[in-house]
């Protein structure tokens, strides 16, 4: 009988959305069973395996002293490792702090801050250990994880796109909002993977899948600007669920004034 793959899944700073995405495959789980065991996930059973892991999927940030120190025993325990979701890729929602002082953001909140442990920033897994492949999103496609899942039962490395959400819709014959509604979308910045879901139904992207390959930030700025926007508008814009990842973190501070 060939030996299963063994699976973690983990988790760090998130609200736990990927994690039920992947719960959410339902009979597709029942499907692979004789294929992997899932020896480690605490969103689905309370018996968990301390490794070593064939592949451990991270979702979440590191925001806090505890978690640099986790992530690295993950990371020793994991022959791959592999985040999923735009907290574990980029900072997520909570890495809109790090544009501010995080003090100020305690003592705002919390009635006894000094009890609070956290980094100044919420930075992404792969800013503290080898990440062997990233699923992007937020929360991640169900598509993407079972390429990927298939991807490793074949033993070779996983394919996930990063052309821009604009291809996609070109596919399915949706009609560009940018063009014909003048609407500010960050389609052609923004990877694929979500199904073109927001331009389907005529509504702008947001960028929750996280800037594509060879974004040009600048140029849709500037196109931005020709809707009315005002720099203020763009970097907001850039700035949300994905705004910590290295291209719309430098697209966004070119657009500050």
């Amino acid at each position: 009988m060939m030996e299963r793959l063994r699976i973690a899944v983990h988790k760090f700073a998130s609200c736990d959305g990927c994690q039920l995405q992947i719960l959410n495959l339902e009979q597709d789980l029942l499907t692979l069973a004789d294929r992997v065991k899932i020896v480690h996930f605490a969103e689905a059973s309370s018996d968990m395996d301390a490794g070593p892991y064939d592949v451990s999927f991270v979702e979440g940030s590191i925001s806090t002293s505890a978690d640099l120190e986790r992530i690295q025993e993950v990371r020793a325990a994991s022959r791959l490792l592999i985040t999923i979701g735009a907290c574990a890729t980029a900072g997520g929602l909570q890495a809109l702090r790090n544009w501010k002082s995080l003090d100020a953001f305690v003592k705002g909140v919390y009635a006894s801050p000094e009890y609070i442990d956290s980094l100044a920033q919420s930075t992404p897994i792969s800013a503290h250990v080898k990440v062997d492949a990233e699923l992007w999103g937020c929360p991640i496609d169900q598509t993407q994880l079972k390429r990927v899942l298939c991807d490793l039962l074949a033993g070779v490395n996983p394919r996930i796109p990063g052309e821009s959400v604009c291809m996609e819709c070109k596919r399915a014959g949706n009609v560009c909002v940018l063009v014909a509604k003048r609407e500010p979308c960050l389609g052609p910045v923004t990877r694929t993977g979500c199904g073109a879901l927001c331009p389907r139904y005529e509504r702008d992207c947001y960028g929750c899948f996280g800037p594509q390959e060879d974004g040009n930030t600048a140029a849709l700025g500037r196109r931005f600007l020709e809707l009315g926007l005002s720099n203020e508008d763009i970097v907001r814009r850039l700035r949300f669920i994905n705004g910590w990842a290295p291209v719309f973190r430098a697209g966004s501070q070119a657009w500050e004034r």
